[in-house]
């Protein structure tokens, strides 16, 4: 959808303020702006008289924006469903995350959808019932700008930054605040070496169309945007280099049901028929994507094409599969992870100490029971179906690509991890300190949150230029194996390859024999281009 179509007034103030919320979002005709809910109102913004229907005993207000994901929840047979089991349901957009989380914390909202991060940054006063999906791809960060061709990892970056500064310029970087354009950057301003968003220019823009045109003017300073579909696909199909991706960053943007406390502890059955009707809408998507397809099409105002784009990039959670993250603490440690990353960069002050008490597991139990009931159904003659029912889009995990050492060593770079800490090795030995170790097993968590099927690992030793280069070549390569060994001890199951390099790649604008150039970098590249 053309985002000519969002009123001209509200666009400003999003631009200017910052305040979009969302992911993969798309304007859409009857997209309203930011409003203050007054009674009355109806789901496509307008005030007026409520329609009255004898059947709805509960009116609900949820509160989201125009990101596709969310397409089922404006869908009209969605809501007819709701009232057949008496519940009006009253849609309306809120792009600024703070005054969503506002709304239903003040009781002027009785449930919100937003994504995982902005629900543990805005702590509203409600509990997550329902997980809606996690974005596989159809958010990226994308490098070799018209104005930067020659960008292509992150790791290139300070001589770039250190060429425009010597030049009295400051690159920039585009993307949709409160967003998971936003989430994405600051992934890599905690976890990459080189990388700091500090350094850039923040272009903040209201649509991934903005951040499309942006990138290709080669009159912009932008080296970096932050897109997501039908951008993405458009981005790979002219060559841009799509460095970093939610599918590879995994399970890094979620998207979530959030009911309010007041509505939980009053009347708990209403949610539980909410989150029913839903997933029941959710396994007919399932078992016919052209149908969802056409919903998203519609909901968005996209071509067919594009709308395919948008729904590969997306994963939605079934009821099942929503209740297994929340009983077998895969949520509990996806909001550990998140929280993790937003406390490092300073936009959360704690992680939460029971995560476990943020999520409601007993509202979901009917529509994961439903679900479960249709697997069994359907297994015997498409047990396909009945895997995806169960879980994700494939129902098992995918094998981990075997590739080569040199296939490793030649596949495209990322970037260079952030090491917290010294990766410390015995004076003239390739043990590793007590230092070294605990520093590795932080390194692991961090690795663990990346797409093993898109991303592997190597482990590139350095020395200091002391003594031969032969020695020096044969301790390098020994403490590199070491810290891969060391990884795959500690659960890493991405194809991990150790280099020795010796002194053959000093640091610039020190001394050969500094201490500092005795270092081992984690480097992660590509090796699916689809990631």
């Amino acid at each position: 959808m053309n985002k000519g179509n969002f009123p001209a007034v509200a666009l400003a103030l999003l631009i200017a303020t910052g305040a979009i919320g969302g992911g993969i979002w798309h304007f859409r005709k009857n997209a309203v702006s930011p409003v203050a809910l007054q009674p009355g109102q109806s789901n496509s913004g307008q005030s007026g008289p409520a329609k009255t229907n004898p059947k709805i005993s509960t009116q609900l207000t949820l509160l989201g924006d125009t990101f596709s994901g969310y397409s089922t929840f404006r869908n009209n047979e969605f809501q007819a469903a709701l009232a057949e089991v008496g519940i009006g349901l009253r849609y309306a957009d809120e792009f600024d995350q703070a005054k969503r989380a506002e709304n239903l914390s003040e009781g002027k909202a009785d449930i919100l959808v937003t994504t995982l991060d902005q629900y543990l940054k805005q702590r509203p006063r409600g509990k997550i019932v329902g997980l809606i999906d996690r974005t596989v791809g159809a958010d990226a960060v994308v490098l070799n700008t018209q104005k930067y061709p020659n960008l292509n990892s992150l790791q290139d970056l300070d001589e770039l930054i250190q060429q425009a500064q010597a030049q009295g310029e400051t690159l920039s970087i585009a993307y949709a605040g409160d967003t998971p354009s936003e989430y994405l950057a600051t992934i890599l301003d905690i976890r990459f070496e080189g990388f700091e968003l500090d350094d850039f220019e923040k272009i903040l823009v209201a649509d991934a169309s903005e951040a499309w045109d942006l990138m290709q003017d080669p009159s912009q300073n932008v080296a970096i945007a932050v897109l997501w579909e039908p951008y993405v696909t458009q981005a790979r199909q002219k060559g841009y280099t799509v460095v970093l991706s939610s599918n590879d960053a995994q399970d890094s943007i979620i998207d979530v049901i959030v009911a309010a406390n007041p509505l939980i502890q009053s009347k708990p059955e209403v949610v539980s028929a909410f989150l029913e009707a839903y997933y029941q809408r959710i396994d007919a998507n399932v078992q016919n994507a052209s149908q969802f397809q056409l919903q998203i099409a519609e909901d968005g105002g996209l071509s067919s094409t594009d709308a395919n784009a948008v729904l590969q990039g997306i994963d939605f959670f079934t009821a099942a599969e929503a209740q297994n993250w929340m009983l077998d603490n895969t949520l509990r440690r996806r909001i550990e992870a998140i929280s993790t990353v937003l406390v490092r960069s300073g936009l959360l002050q704690k992680i939460p100490p029971k995560p476990e008490n943020l999520y409601n597991t007993q509202l979901l139990t009917t529509a994961a029971l439903n679900t479960q009931l249709l697997i069994d159904q359907v297994r015997g003659d498409n047990p396909e179906l009945a895997q995806q029912l169960a879980g994700g889009r494939s129902g098992t995990a995918a094998p981990i690509p075997q590739v080569s050492i040199s296939e490793v060593q030649a596949a495209p770079d990322i970037g260079n991890l952030e090491i917290q800490g010294n990766v410390e090795f015995g004076v003239g030995s390739s043990q590793l300190t007590e230092v070294g170790q605990q520093t590795l097993e932080g390194l692991a968590k961090e690795i663990q949150e990346f797409n093993p099927q898109t991303v592997a690992v190597r482990v590139i030793g350095h020395t200091s230029k002391t003594g031969s280069a032969a020695i020096n070549q044969s301790i390098s390569q020994q403490r590199a194996q070491v810290v891969a060994d060391y990884l795959v001890g500690k659960g890493i199951i991405h194809t991990i390859v150790a280099e020795g390099k010796g002194f053959s790649e000093l640091i610039p604008n020190i001394s050969p024999t500094d201490v500092r150039n005795q270092r081992t970098q984690i480097r992660l590249v590509r090796i699916d281009s689809a990631g």
